[in-house]
């Protein structure tokens, strides 16, 4: 298994990461997406293991803090073997503090993370999203805190604009405080809004990109084709819900080239898919979800070899699309803010 640098940090974690949002299954939302039990979760983190992948990615609002309590309990006895990132901000509550970013809320979110994960430490703790009612510099405050009390490892933020992340950054270099080393975001070759000003940022930065949905909220199967609805799995039930809007004819533009470089490398859709992102610039890591054990298996075959560079190119144009203003305008003076050498 490969491992990269996590940003500006010391810490270097697989490619691969196994997601948990299919752990639980409670309420309707997360109920499309799987219900792995305890049972399953630990068979699915026996192959992760055996295959390199140490590192999971939870967060206290999937299944109403199921999923962590799940994820903990499969990782009894060997928590020493694992990286563990978890996620606060959103509401785990009906009270007017029971969400947010505020020193009240983050902290009584990381101690109940801890208590249903069964540990002492969390590796990677993300910012869920951006609360814009809180002072940034006293998010970052109970951060550092919660940091130097050795509570949490790292920091990262998840789902924040391009100016959000700046601001953060700039705080803690001015205030002295630890900073974030990892974005999880949105991005795959359905989703590439990503490049546009998140990615330059991240490479300047130095913040590793962790990415979430990296099949297009399950549009990059394999199951989705022009004319052949999926019978089964997460779309199937609904599961597209929530999932950012999408023009099919452009997936099924996207699915064709896919299709036409897995019958040249003898791999699958997915499998494709995922090493693509695998090749963008700044990509750290890969959150790779499963309802099945089979699923999983299937993720873990994404690394190991690579595309070749006609095979990228032939992708890139499949899935290239206009970005909004000021992106487009900027296009016009490339000359004089050239593209990293790795994109």
């Amino acid at each position: 298994m490969e491992h990269r640098q996590l940003g500006r940090s010391g810490l270097k974690v697989p490619v691969l990461s196994l997601g948990t949002g299919t752990f639980g299954g409670v309420g309707e939302f997360f109920g499309r997406w799987g219900a792995t039990d305890v049972a399953e979760a630990r068979r699915m983190l026996d192959l992760c293991l055996a295959h390199g992948v140490n590192f999971f990615d939870t967060a206290d609002i999937y299944s109403a803090g199921a999923a962590e309590e799940i994820l903990g309990e499969a990782l009894r006895g060997r928590r020493h073997e694992a990286l563990i990132a978890t996620k606060a901000t959103f509401s785990m509550g009906t009270g007017p503090n029971d969400k947010g970013s505020s020193r009240h809320h983050l902290i009584r979110a990381c101690e109940a993370s801890l208590k249903r994960l069964g540990t002492d430490y969390i590796d990677l703790y993300f910012m869920h999203g951006f609360d814009a009612l809180t002072p940034v510099d006293e998010t970052l405050r109970a951060l550092d805190d919660l940091t130097r009390a050795g509570k949490i490892r790292y920091l990262g933020c998840s789902n924040f604009s391009g100016w959000q992340v700046m601001k953060a950054l700039a705080t803690s270099e001015r205030e002295g405080l630890n900073r974030y080393v990892c974005y999880q975001g949105y991005y795959s070759l359905i989703g590439r809004d990503y490049e546009w000003e998140l990615m330059p940022l991240s490479l300047d930065q130095g913040v590793g990109t962790m990415v979430w949905s990296p099949l297009g909220w399950g549009r990059l199967t394999g199951k989705i084709r022009r004319g052949a609805q999926p019978t089964e799995g997460r779309i199937a039930a609904g599961g597209d819900v929530g999932g950012p809007p999408i023009d099919n004819e452009f997936v099924y533009g996207v699915v064709d080239a896919l299709d036409a470089v897995a019958a040249e490398t003898d791999k699958t859709v997915a499998q494709v898919a995922l090493n693509w992102l695998l090749q963008r610039p700044g990509v750290v890591n890969l959150v790779i979800g499963a309802r099945t054990e089979e699923q999983l298996l299937q993720n873990l075959g994404a690394v190991g070899w690579a595309l070749s560079a006609e095979q990228v190119k032939r992708l890139d144009a499949a899935s290239q699309r206009t970005p909004i203003y000021p992106y487009w305008h900027q296009r016009s003076f490339d000359e004089r803010n050239p593209k990293p050498t790795t994109w």
